[in-house]
């Protein structure tokens, strides 16, 4: 199973539009960062995690000729904003993408993108397979998924096991049976915001501990902005064991 990850920015990416700080005018490739999201190929399953407003162009940044599934974490905008941009699947491939996402989810894409679930459908739209994504395991083609709820603040937010890699995004507090699911993962991804304390992410510190805690073989850090500082000069600070992602970023999980 190969993971790649299409972005690893906050809802406003980086750069920041109109911001001057070191983060957003360096020059390595690395402080670049789409909207989060991760692109998962395993087998004949390609499925890729949340599709933000940089969607199209992560598609087409990554190469991806095929696409089965998406799975959503939560519904605001930074990570469901890029969901028309699946139309050329359907009309290449000829069809339909299979969307995962909690009931409240889907009733935010319905707010959303309300012509993708109207009764007049008219040609060109989006096509797509609904399922509700409960607390208990499913999957996509072949492929079992966990999902794993923890709190963005107060809101839930659905995280995804895979074999032995598990994804988590905008998480600030982790339940004791959320852990027990995330637990024994060679490989973690989970979201990192800034140094300062935040109300709904965890911070770099937070982070580090949450990743100390599962053991994980290797841990990422993902959903990062500007003010968490320079990617050259914080992963000097990391044990070897942690990393920051960044976008584009590919390995290969047994």
């Amino acid at each position: 199973m190969k993971i790649t990850f299409l972005g690893t920015g906050t809802s406003q990416g980086i750069p920041v539009i109109a911001c001057g700080c070191a983060v957003c005018q360096s020059t390595d490739h690395r402080d670049k960062r789409l909207r989060v999201s991760v692109l998962i190929e395993d087998s004949a399953q390609t499925i890729v995690i949340d599709s933000g407003p940089d969607f199209r162009y992560q598609m087409l940044r990554a190469g991806v000729k095929d696409l089965d599934a998406i799975l959503f974490t939560h519904e605001h905008k930074d990570h469901v904003a890029g969901l028309d941009d699946i139309r050329p699947f359907n009309y290449l491939l000829k069809k339909r993408i299979d969307i995962y996402a909690t009931e409240r989810v889907q009733q935010a894409l319905k707010r959303e993108f309300s012509y993708i679930f109207s009764d007049i459908q008219y040609h060109g739209i989006p096509q797509i397979n609904v399922h509700t994504v409960t607390d208990e395991p499913f999957k996509v083609g072949e492929t079992s998924i966990t999902p794993i709820e923890v709190l963005h603040y107060k809101l839930p937010v659905i995280g995804y096991r895979i074999k032995d890699f598990t994804y988590i995004t905008d998480a600030k507090t982790v339940s004791d049976a959320s852990f027990e699911k995330i637990k024994g993962s060679k490989y973690l991804v989970i979201n990192a915001l800034q140094r300062e304390d935040h109300i709904s992410h965890f911070t770099l510190n937070e982070a580090i501990a949450f990743a100390n805690k599962v053991g994980a073989e290797q841990t990422y850090f993902t959903h990062m902005s500007h003010n968490l500082g320079l990617h050259a000069e914080i992963e000097k600070e990391l044990p070897s064991h942690i990393k920051l992602a960044f976008d584009g970023l590919s390995f290969e999980v047994d």
